[in-house]
């Protein structure tokens, strides 16, 4: 099972909002706030492909969970009908 992993600003789908990222050396250097890049702090930190989750958890390393509902939860409770709109749809319940 992979693990969540946090985004790095040497990832190819990392944008800085500001255009500040600058790289120096070994690491990316931030010119706004003059220190090294830090995904998780930044707000201006970007993902083009919108996976980047708060926190700085790429969303690409985040396993989905999916949960199966009834019809009654989803839909909610059948409306009941009456008169003209009755006659136009021809059914006494909608859900």
């Amino acid at each position: 099972m992979t693990e969540t992993k946090h985004c790095s600003p040497t990832c190819k789908f990392f944008r800085c909002g500001k255009n500040a990222a600058s790289y120096r050396r070994n690491t990316i250097w931030c010119r706004w706030t003059e220190e090294e890049c830090q995904v998780v702090n930044c707000s201006y930190a970007m993902c083009i492909k919108r996976r980047l989750l708060p926190g700085g958890i790429c969303g690409e390393t985040v396993k989905r969970k999916t949960v199966e509902k009834k019809i009654e939860e989803v839909v909610g409770p059948a409306i009941k009908l009456r008169g003209k709109t009755l006659r136009k749809i021809g059914e006494k319940e909608i859900f």
